[in-house]
C-alpha cells in the first residue's frame, strides 16, 4: 500500500486542492465510466449528482446511488458531507444518521464493477473497507495547517 503526505491549502472544493487534483488526473484519467454521488464543483466523473449544485442529477444520495445498476461504474468518487455538522448545511435530516452513511457505501460498493476503483474522501482513513470487497492500495494524506482537519483520501480496487 502506497501513503503520501502532502501539504496544501484547505479548499471548501475538494478537487480543487493541488495533491487532490493530480491524484484524479492518474487515477480517473477522463473520467469516463465514473460517477460522483456528491459531486459538488469540479468533479472528473462522467456522472455527477448533487442536491446543491448543477449536476447531471439533483437526488439524494442514496436516491441517486439505489436508482443505478450493479456493476454499472468502474469507478465511483465518494465525496460526501465529512461531518455531520457540514452535512447539515444541505437541510437533510437522514444525513445525521450513521444508517444513511452506511447504505450509500453499501450502494457505491454494489454500482462499481469488479476491478473497479472507490476513492473516498474526508476526514478518516476508513475508505470502503474489506467487508465491502475492497482493497486498500493508496492513502494520501494532506495536512493543511493550523487547526484545519487534514483531508484523507483512500484509493481502493473492489476484489
Amino acid at each position: 500500500m502506497k501513503i503520501e503526505r502532502k501539504w496544501a491549502m484547505p479548499n471548501r472544493w475538494t478537487f480543487k486542492i493541488y495533491p487532490i487534483r493530480d491524484l484524479l488526473r492518474d487515477e480517473v484519467v477522463s473520467g469516463v465510466n465514473w460517477c460522483d454521488p456528491f459531486s459538488g464543483k469540479n468533479s472528473p466523473a462522467e456522472v455527477k449528482n448533487d442536491l446543491v449544485e448543477k449536476a447531471d442529477y439533483n437526488m439524494d444520495a442514496l436516491e441517486f446511488l439505489r436508482s443505478r445498476k450493479d456493476g454499472e461504474f468502474q469507478g465511483v468518487l465518494y465525496d460526501p458531507p465529512y461531518s455531520i455538522t457540514q452535512a447539515r448545511k444541505y437541510g437533510s435530516k437522514k444525513f445525521a444518521s450513521m444508517k444513511y452513511w452506511k447504505e450509500c457505501k453499501d450502494e457505491v460498493a454494489r454500482i462499481t464493477k469488479k476491478g473497479g476503483k472507490v476513492i473516498c474522501f474526508g476526514w478518516s482513513s476508513q475508505g470502503m473497507g474489506k467487508g465491502r470487497g475492497f482493497d486498500m492500495k493508496q492513502v494520501l494524506i494532506i495536512p493543511h495547517g493550523g487547526s484545519k482537519n487534514d483531508t484523507i483520501v483512500t484509493v481502493e480496487t473492489k476484489i
